[in-house]
Formats: structure tokens, sequence, C-alpha cells
């Protein structure tokens, strides 16, 4: 505080400010509770690896044992036999499936990502051989306009396009599945697109299926595990970039993400 004096010497007003501590203390609150959501978020992916990791053994006695039923007792038992067999088994695939995509989940972000050089072409080369069987029984049509080189993980890429272009041939139409890949420079980013003319999805469900064990639909008609596209959203965003989808039902979906064209971190 500093006193302005009058002429006469006496005090006539005095000027200053005070900092109230309550911004203090919401900064330091709000500072807390980032740390402990932080906390929490790797608890979470730590408990998702160890359980998903741990299940493994047990799951694969359990398969192991049913084969050795199917192979021995198949056919030799009664109708309802069989049945509770095949049962068992299709439940072990499930749970297989489920756990190696959790397991795959839940390492992301557990380790510092090493970005390279990663020609985007050369990553859709690999995602269409391993698709290969997939786009040959469907009769998949993937077309792509020229591709950039961009700094990133190259396996988490593959990984990235291979489960949307998977998406875009499992929700197919009863058309031949179309997909394309484009590519666009905005500034200081890449924007790029993977379209297909499948069966699109409903507006109000735009947000949803990135979370993680969303499903739309019934598995008997289109079947997995419904992590998917929670681990596309998680790629791009250890990679700096935001995903979106543009889609209308019955007339195909067009999904968008960002990269930076150059990492800083």
């Amino acid at each position: 505080m500093v006193p302005e004096l009058a002429s006469d010497g006496s005090v006539e007003f005095v000027l200053g400010f005070s900092c109230g501590i309550s911004d203090r203390i919401t900064n330091t609150e709000f500072s807390r509770w980032i740390e402990q959501l932080q906390n929490s978020n790797r608890e979470l992916e730590q408990f998702a690896y160890v359980a998903s990791h741990d299940l493994q053994e047990p799951l694969r006695k359990v398969k192991s044992f049913t084969e050795l039923l199917v192979e021995e007792y198949q056919g030799k038992l009664d109708r309802e036999a069989d049945k509770y067999m095949a049962y068992i088994v299709d439940g072990v695939f499930r749970m297989q499936s489920l756990i190696k995509d959790l397991l795959a989940y839940s390492r992301l972000g557990r380790s510092e990502l090493t970005f390279e050089p990663t020609d985007i072409a050369e990553v859709l080369e690999q995602v269409l051989e391993n698709l290969s069987v997939t786009i040959k029984e469907n009769h998949a049509v993937i077309t792509h306009d020229p591709l950039p080189t961009i700094s990133a993980n190259p396996q988490h890429m593959v990984e990235l396009f291979q489960n949307l272009i998977s998406n875009g041939i499992k929700f197919r139409s009863e058309a031949t599945p179309e997909i394309h890949i484009e590519a666009q420079l905005q500034e200081s980013k890449w924007l790029i697109g993977v379209r297909d003319n499948g069966i699109g999805i409903p507006t109000k469900y735009a947000e949803r299926i990135f979370s993680i064990f969303q499903r739309l639909h019934g598995r008997s008609k289109y079947p997995g595990t419904g992590i998917g596209l929670a681990i596309c959203q998680k790629i791009v965003q250890c990679h700096g970039g935001n995903i979106w989808v543009e889609s209308e039902s019955g007339v195909g979906s067009r999904f968008y993400f960002t990269l930076p064209i150059h990492q800083s971190w």
C-alpha cells in the first residue's frame, strides 16, 4: 500500500491492491484434481494391462481342455451336449479376442513413443497385406490419393489404418465395399480421411463410438469387441491429433483425423 499525502502532510488516501487467496486455492485444487485424475488413469491402465495379461494363461487352459472335449466326445453324446460345447468354444474365442484388444488398448501410452519419418503409402501397403483375405472374401475395393510421409510411430499407424479399413469392410451395405483414403495439408498438420460406403452411423452416436466397449449392433451380426475405434482415438491422441466421424445411416462414413507434420516431444 502507498499513502498519498495532502499539502498539510496528512494522509489523504491510500493506493493499494489486494489479491484474494481464493484464486490461488482454486488453482491449487484444480492442479491437485488434474494430478489425481492422471494418477487414476495410469492406475486404470495398469490394472487393465495386468488383469488382461494374467487372464491369458487360465483361458489357454480352458481352450485346450475344451478342444480335447470336442475332439473326444463330439457326436458321441446327445445334441444338447454338442451345443453346450459349441457355446464354450465360442465364449473362449470371444474372450481371447477381448483380452487381445484390451491389452493393445492398455499398452498405448504406457511407454514413450518413438517417432520417425513414416510413409503412409507404405503403411497402407502393409495394412492391405494384413487384410488380404478379408478384402478378397468381401471383394472390397481400396483406393487412395497421394499420401504423405509424416513423423509418427509406424506400428501405430498400421494399427490405426487397419482398424478403420477393417471397420469399413465389416459394416458394409449390400453394395461392394469401397474405401478411399485421402490426405490434405492444413498449415502445421495433415488432415487424413478414410471414407466408406457402408451402413453408416446415426449422428447421435458420432462420439459414443469412440468409447471403449461401445457397440451399436448385436454381436451375432457384426462380431467384435467394441474396442477398435477406442484404440484409434488413443493412437491419434498419442500423436497429438484428433479424430472424428461424419456419417449418415445408409450412406456411409468418413473418419477424419489430424496428425502434426512434425512431432515436438
